[in-house]
C-alpha cells in the first residue's frame, strides 16, 4: 500500500530528538497520479493512521446487492435509515458524482487487555472496546479534514471526508483498498491489526491508482460464528442484526426481547466476542493513539454505580464518549439487564429502586432484573405491551 515510515531528522537542539520531515507533494499541476498517491498515503500515516489505500469508486458495487438482500430479509431491524439510504450507499458516486477515487484509512484501536475477561465479572459491566475513551468519530473526522484540506491545497483537487455516519459502505471499500477483508462475521480483518481498525474515507475528484484488494484469509475458521451468544450469524458472511447484542444494546430503543436477555450477560454497550476470538488478533498491537486507550472508569465499572445515574450524571460521565448517543434511558435499561444476570442478591435494592424509574423501558427492565434476583419469581415476568 505504499506506506513506509515517515522520514525523521535530528532536532535543532542537537540531542538526537527525532522530528518528522514535511511530506513532499509534487508541485501543484505536476506529478503523476502515482506520485501524488504516494505522498498522500504517507501524509495519512504521519497524521496517525496505521494503514491507508486507494479504491476505485465502483469497487464496492457487489456490496450494494448484498445490502439489498439484507434489507429484504428484514435483518436490519429498526435501523430504518439503512433502508432509506440504500441507493445512496450503493456507490460513492451517488453521494458525490465527481468522485474519482476513495482513499480509505484505518486507525488501530487495539486493546491492552483481553476483551472477554470482563464477562466473568458479573457484578460489573462489560463495555465494548471501541467505547473505552473518546468518540472515534470526532477524532478521526478532525484528522481527515486536515488531510483533505492539505490535499486540496497541494493538488487543487476537490475532496470530501466520511466517517461512519455518512451513507458509505466503508468495509467493502476498505477491503477493495487492501486494508483487510470482510471476515465471516462481516467485520473487517487485517493481517497486521486483527479486528481492531477504525475506518475513515476521503473521496477525491482526482483518479489515483487503486490498490489490490485484500484476499480473504478466514479459511475454514468458524471461531467468530461459534462464539456468538445469540446466534446472530445465519451463515458465514451474513449477519442478522436483530439478534446481535451490539444492535440490541445500542440501536434498539424499546424493551430488549426476553429471548436474548440471559445471553446478553453483563454486556451493557456493544459486544466484542466475535472480534476478540479472531486468530488474526495474534498480530494485533495496542493502539498508539492515547485518546483511544481505555479510561479507568470504563474498564469493568460496577453495575451498582451505573444503575443510579440520572440524566445529568449520565451526560457528565459520557460527555465525550460514543455511549452518549444512546441516551440515559437506553443505557440504564442495559444496566438493568446486566443486574438481572448478575446473580448477585446484593443488587436487589438497586433493581427495586429502578422499578420506579420515570422511564417505562428502564422500569420494565428493572422489574425483570428484580424477578431474576428473587427466587421463584422469574416465570411471572413479561414485557408490558404498552412499553416500546
Amino acid at each position: 500500500m505504499g506506506l513506509g515510515e515517515p522520514k525523521v531528522s535530528l532536532g535543532e537542539n542537537g540531542e538526537g530528538a527525532l522530528t518528522p520531515q514535511p511530506i513532499r507533494y509534487p508541485p501543484k499541476g505536476t506529478g503523476t497520479p502515482a506520485e501524488i498517491k504516494s505522498a498522500f498515503l504517507a501524509d495519512c500515516r504521519r497524521a496517525g493512521f496505521d494503514v491507508a489505500g486507494v479504491a476505485a469508486p465502483d469497487a464496492a458495487s457487489e456490496a450494494g446487492a448484498r445490502l439489498r438482500e439484507f434489507l429484504a430479509a428484514g435483518r436490519h431491524g429498526s435501523m430504518a435509515w439503512l433502508e432509506s439510504e440504500a441507493d445512496r450507499r450503493s456507490a460513492p458516486s451517488v453521494l458525490w458524482p465527481q468522485v474519482g477515487s476513495v482513499v480509505m484509512v484505518g486507525m488501530n484501536y487495539g486493546p491492552d487487555r483481553d476483551p472477554l475477561a470482563a464477562l466473568a465479572l458479573r457484578d460489573r459491566a462489560a463495555i465494548s472496546i471501541y467505547a473505552g475513551n473518546r468518540d472515534y468519530h470526532d477524532l478521526i473526522k478532525g484528522k481527515l479534514k486536515v488531510l483533505a484540506g492539505r490535499f486540496k491545497a497541494k493538488t487543487g483537487s476537490e475532496v470530501k471526508v466520511f466517517v461512519d455516519t455518512a451513507p458509505l459502505m466503508e468495509k467493502p471499500l476498505a477491503a477493495a483498498a487492501g486494508l483487510g477483508w470482510q471476515g465471516k462475521h462481516t467485520n473487517l480483518v487485517s493481517r497486521e491489526f486483527g479486528s481492531w481498525l477504525f475506518l475513515g474515507a476521503i473521496a477525491v475528484a482526482m483518479k489515483l491508482p487503486p490498490d489490490e484488494p485484500a484476499a480473504d484469509s478466514c479459511g475454514t475458521c468458524r471461531a467468530c460464528l461459534d462464539i456468538c451468544p445469540t446466534n446472530a450469524f445465519p451463515a458465514p458472511y451474513q449477519l442478522d442484526a436483530r439478534r446481535c447484542i451490539s444492535y440490541l444494546t445500542i440501536e434498539h430503543e424499546g424493551p430488549i426481547p426476553l429471548e436474548f436477555r440471559k445471553a446478553i450477560g453483563n454486556r451493557i454497550y456493544g459486544c466484542d466476542d466475535c472480534l476478540a476470538v479472531c486468530p488474526w488478533n495474534k498480530f494485533a498491537s495496542v493502539t498508539r493513539e492515547a485518546k483511544l486507550a481505555a479510561r479507568a472508569d470504563r474498564v469493568s465499572p460496577r453495575l451498582a454505580d451505573l444503575a443510579v445515574l440520572d440524566e445529568d450524571g449520565f451526560r457528565a460521565m459520557f460527555s465525550a464518549s460514543p455511549i452518549k448517543r444512546i441516551g440515559r434511558d437506553r443505557f440504564v435499561r442495559n444496566v438493568m439487564i446486566a443486574v438481572g444476570n448478575s446473580g448477585d442478591a446484593a443488587l436487589r435494592p438497586v433493581a427495586a429502586a429502578r422499578t420506579r424509574d420515570a422511564s417505562p423501558v428502564v422500569a420494565e427492565a428493572a422489574a425483570w432484573a428484580l424477578a431474576e434476583l428473587v427466587p421463584n419469581r422469574r416465570a411471572t415476568t413479561t414485557v408490558p405491551p404498552s412499553v416500546g
